[in-house]
């Protein structure tokens, strides 16, 4: 069994370690790009950092900064793992989405280990799926967003990509992201591929990522029960057990 892995560069590396431990072959063609940005300090009087994506630090060096000292607040695991490499200290994880980290958020605020007038850093990318500095404001709080990263999407799949589903290779696709979601439609339809590509199991990270392949007619849509690798690759085990 060949499974697709759409995730970008570095963290497809961990993915195919791991699906290769769980014995599936894997086929690595990230449908995104890294590309960062310039940052710079701006000596703004922050209280807290918010981060939804490991990429945001791996765009910027930190070393000796002063926002090491502040508490962050990690959309997920992976991304607190990121932080506490990065330097951070004080890493305070959501359950994997952004709307755990807005209400874990308020949840600091209501238990008075943040100021309600607080105001935070949210380190992010160009894309952002939730206005999280939206909905942080409307209950009194600050967020000063600073984009460090931008994910561009490929023009096409690798030659060895397109082969492979036109020759019934791939068993199953995984997907991270609506952005990477809507990155791999554009590549199997720029391909030619996207009957045969979308006939396959489509394995999603979260509903809203599912609802990408769906609306695009793929039927074979699985969605992990948490926002995280592993039960995304539980859910992959689920579909293709016999």
């Amino acid at each position: 069994m060949t499974i697709l892995v759409t995730r970008p560069h570095p963290d497809n590396d961990a993915t195919l370690a791991t699906l290769r431990g769980r014995g599936f072959d894997a086929l690595v063609a990230p449908v995104l790009r890294f590309e960062p940005l310039p940052f710079h300090d701006d000596d703004g009087d922050y209280d807290a950092v918010i981060l939804t994506s490991a990429n945001a630090l791996r765009a910027v060096d930190l070393t000796a900064s002063r926002l090491l000292l502040l508490p962050l607040f990690a959309v997920g695991a992976h991304t607190a793992d990121a932080a506490r490499a990065a330097g951070f200290d004080r890493v305070i994880v959501a359950k994997g989405d952004a709307g755990s980290l807005r209400d874990l958020v308020l949840a600091r605020v209501k238990a008075g280990e943040l100021e309600a007038s607080a105001t935070l850093l949210h380190l992010a990318g160009a894309d952002l799926s939730r206005d999280l500095a939206g909905e942080l404001g409307e209950k009194g709080l600050t967020v000063v967003t600073h984009t460090t990263y931008r994910m561009a999407p490929v023009a096409a799949f690798p030659r060895e990509v397109s082969d492979a589903f036109l020759a019934n290779r791939i068993t199953a696709v995984l997907h991270y992201s609506r952005r990477s979601a809507q990155a791999f439609l554009d590549a199997i339809r720029a391909d030619g591929v996207e009957i045969s590509a979308l006939a396959l199991p489509q394995c999603c990270i979260s509903a809203a990522v599912a609802a990408v392949l769906r609306d695009a007619g793929a039927t074979k849509v699985v969605v992990a029960a948490q926002p995280d690798e592993n039960a995304l690759l539980e859910a992959l085990s689920r579909t293709l057990r016999p």
